[in-house]
């Protein structure tokens, strides 16, 4: 696989009839922030899939622009529209260049992906990129494991969690969900 995005955090969680996404709103060049707050989550295709990015954000903005359009010449089908994105960001000589991660959800599937063409579904019910990804990635994991919170919460508590270790996080968190906890 390509070379870990740093710079940022992004988790999903799925729980029940619920599946939610969380980012950190750090920005940074090197070692300079340039910005606390920015969104890096968000909702496509009629507020039926969601997406986060870690990596370049005028890379991320084209990429959700492709994967839009992807779902909407696919009739809304994650899987179908990732494998096609994919594709088309692994062999379109501008897009190959663009440094960025996706993580896309709807109501059934979780997937990542990445430029050298990967389309990942997680083995569990969570996955997570960038930099303080793998602290989110085991909080996520323990709370899953070990409490009875919702799928907002655990990506909420993760998020800080990963702000508290990684200093390429913050706890600026911007949170995006689908489906009912209660479910």
């Amino acid at each position: 696989m390509e070379k870990v995005v740093k710079g940022t955090t992004v988790i999903a969680v799925r729980r029940g009839g619920q599946v939610a996404l969380a980012s950190d709103g750090q920005i940074t060049t090197g070692d300079v922030v340039l910005k606390h707050g920015a969104n890096k989550v968000r909702t496509l295709y009629h507020d039926q899939v969601i997406a986060g990015f870690a990596g370049s954000v005028a890379d991320a903005v084209t990429l959700f622009e492709r994967f839009e359009n992807q779902l909407e010449k696919h009739g809304g089908q994650l899987r179908r529209a990732a494998i096609e994105l994919a594709k088309e960001w692994r062999t379109d000589r501008v897009l190959r260049r663009l440094e960025a991660w996706l993580i896309v959800a709807d109501q059934k599937e979780t997937l990542l992906l990445s430029g050298e063409g990967d389309v990942i579904e997680p083995d569990d019910d969570v996955i997570a990129i960038g930099s303080g990804g793998g602290y989110a990635q085991a909080a996520a994991r323990a709370l899953l494991q070990h409490s009875n919170m919702p799928a907002t919460d655990i990506v909420r508590t993760s998020m800080e969690i990963a702000a508290s270790l990684c200093i390429y996080t913050n706890n600026r968190i911007s949170l995006v969900s689908l489906g009912d906890a209660t479910a």
